[in-house]
């Protein structure tokens, strides 16, 4: 059976390369106004939030965290301040990879160019990029874009930046809700799904499963 052998290889980065923990961030913050047994339930709606911010018109994604943390505490009848939202920035600025990631990607490198679609900052992203431990060739940010994933138009920004067709790219995310939904509705037939447990997975989606970024190799043939 013959392998596919993509133009290029586009990856989400927060979660899915970056050990991406909002969650963690607010529950350490936010450890003395909410108890132990209902911190999940809280991040969980944090994260919640945050998927419907981003629905919305374009802002900046501290400001994207920000309504999100407040929303949440709204909800909670927690307190919340502008302090905390800007300690949750600057956790996530603090962020490395999964330690599975750089010689995964850095094998990958060697035979493909690698492309970042990331729902981040042109300032935020170059926090995280050197860490990755391989060759970037084009990192493209929501803000460059004026639009977040799940919202099609930044795989359709990133297709013609790349001048390439759906078919011709092999996407990767940790997240259907974020990025394979979408990129199967845009006709991305090549994707994979590296299950960390961020979401549920869904075999319409048509995509490859893999554990972590040390099974990518293999998907294309390495």
């Amino acid at each position: 059976m013959s392998v596919f052998k993509p133009k290029f290889i586009t990856f989400d980065c927060y979660g899915t390369l970056i050990n991406f923990d909002m969650s963690g961030a607010a529950a350490k913050i936010f450890a003395g106004r909410v108890s132990p047994e209902k911190m999940r339930a809280f991040t969980d709606d944090f994260s919640s939030y945050r998927m419907d911010e981003v629905l919305g018109a374009f802002k900046l994604y501290p400001e994207v965290v920000g309504n999100a943390l407040y929303r949440t505490c709204n909800k909670w009848g927690v307190e919340c301040t502008d302090e905390d939202c800007a300690a949750v920035m600057a956790a996530c600025a603090t962020w490395g990879p999964h330690p599975d990631v750089p010689a995964g990607l850095a094998k990958v490198a060697q035979e493909f160019p690698l492309v970042l679609l990331t729902n981040s900052t042109d300032e935020l992203i170059k926090n995280h990029v050197p860490r990755l431990g391989a060759p970037i060739h084009m990192t493209i940010t929501a803000e460059e874009v004026g639009a977040y994933k799940p919202q099609m138009k930044g795989f359709e920004y990133m297709l013609s930046k790349l001048n390439c067709g759906p078919e011709e790219i092999l996407h990767v995310s940790s997240s259907l809700r974020y990025d394979l939904m979408t990129a199967h509705d845009l006709g991305i037939t090549h994707k994979v799904f590296v299950n960390r447990g961020h979401g549920p997975g869904n075999p319409f989606y048509g995509y490859s499963e893999i554990q972590d970024i040390g099974g990518l190799p293999a998907v294309v043939g390495l």
